[in-house]
């Protein structure tokens, strides 16, 4: 559950960029405010047992693709380019993910 609060956090993470860009509305400002609130409080609560080197740079990279779609889906041009630089974006959030330990601060021998 360690990583899952980091994923759920990013989700709302491109919640709440996508609220900055759309927001019009009392209540959507409010729901903004609410994501943001939501996605740093899980961020901190991760920091307290993951490293926090990989889980920021975990969770910008997923918020950041994570974005990039939504934006897509609502409407940004598509590109192949954009396609393959998110692919490997996330492959490289994968592949941190698989490397880092489960407690803070462990370093390898």
């Amino acid at each position: 559950m360690k990583w899952g609060y980091v994923f759920i956090a990013a989700i709302f993470e491109v919640c709440w960029v996508m609220g900055l860009k759309y927001a019009s509305t009392l209540g959507e400002w409010s729901a903004t405010i609410v994501c943001i609130i939501i996605s740093f409080t899980l961020l901190l609560k991760a920091t307290n047992v993951l490293p926090v080197g990989s889980l920021y740079a975990v969770f910008t990279g997923l918020g950041t693709a994570g974005t990039v779609i939504l934006g897509m889906i609502l409407g940004e041009p598509v590109h192949v380019g954009k396609l393959l630089l998110i692919m490997m974006l996330l492959c490289g959030v994968l592949g941190l993910k698989l490397t880092t330990g489960d407690t803070k601060g462990e370093t390898e021998s």
